[in-house]
């Protein structure tokens, strides 16, 4: 009898993403068995349960998804995934928790393509910062901006000291140069905005993060990418669908374009689909994270 196709979704929050599992049916996956309030040592157990059971034809068409909130701990359950295969038992394992790497992924490649588009410059060549950096979204996409070359800061909205251990945790990890800025009020919000030339705006939905009068003092700004979809805007003036559209309230910078957030759902939608897709098609096994997710974001924008 043929084989199905199963994913093995582990999560160590108490429920797994109903977006997950609707990706990765529609993605093409026969079975899903989603499992939760998974701890990092569980996962080499169930890594080895899962390739030994259907013998080497079978592991083609087995995977495993790690969720979650915490991004740490999802590179630490795919570590333990990888440490567990034993070839030619081995099977693709993919990380995005709480969808944080393919959306960081999205959003940096529309960001960087209009950069790239409207300004003639490279994120290497450009200062950013990213508001809700300490949060799951803004810290992938903090990560993934600055191992791009963008000299990157991620913002919190209460304490410097916070964002500063969030950064050099992650520099000690993946080798980025992230630095740490707080902004609780708008006159901080200037004063940080005065002389970057982009802002990514990854903090909770609902909540507008830099209105018009806090723009009007980004004099240096290129590109501008929000990822709140729910109102009020995190950008005064961006709206969902935007993607290269003026910016309008940047009074200073005349040039400044904006990216909003159904603009980079778009890409990040298709992104998670290829990623779980190359997991069923893949010759060799695959151990993808916000990496791999930006080098495909990157061919998809």
């Amino acid at each position: 009898m043929k084989k199905r196709s199963i994913l093995h979704m582990l999560d160590p929050m108490p429920n797994n993403s109903p977006f997950d599992i609707n990706m990765a049916m529609d993605a093409g996956f026969d079975v899903l068995m989603p499992y939760s309030n998974v701890k990092l040592d569980s996962v080499y157990g169930l890594t080895q349960d899962a390739i030994f059971s259907r013998g080497p034809s079978g592991v083609k068409l087995t995977g495993i998804f790690i969720g979650g909130r915490d991004l740490a701990l999802a590179m630490d359950m795919l570590t333990t995934c990888q440490q567990a295969m034993v070839p030619p038992f081995e099977v693709s394992v993919f990380a995005d928790p709480s969808g944080a790497f393919t959306t960081a992924a999205a959003l940096v490649a529309c960001v960087e393509k209009e950069l790239k588009t409207k300004h003639g410059k490279e994120l290497k060549d450009c200062t950013a910062l990213v508001f809700g950096g300490t949060g799951p979204v803004g810290l992938a996409t903090g990560i993934i901006a600055s191992l791009a070359g963008a000299d990157t800061a991620l913002v919190d909205h209460l304490s410097i000291n916070t964002a500063q251990d969030v950064a050099n945790a992650y520099n000690r990890r993946f080798s980025s140069t992230l630095k740490a800025a707080v902004a609780s009020n708008d006159a901080e919000k200037a004063k940080v905005c005065a002389n970057v030339d982009i802002i990514f705006c990854a903090a909770k939905a609902g909540i507008q993060v830099l209105n018009a009068t806090v723009l009007k003092s980004a004099t240096q700004l290129k590109v501008a990418g929000d990822v709140n979809a729910v109102p009020p805007m995190g950008i005064e003036g961006i709206k969902r669908n935007d993607r290269g559209v003026p910016l309008i309230h940047a009074i200073n910078a005349p040039n400044a374009v904006g990216v909003g957030a159904l603009a980079v759902g778009n890409v990040k939608y298709q992104l998670q689909h290829e990623m779980l897709k190359l997991m069923l098609t893949t010759d060799k096994p695959l151990y993808l994270d916000f990496r791999q997710a930006f080098d495909k974001a990157r061919e998809l924008v």
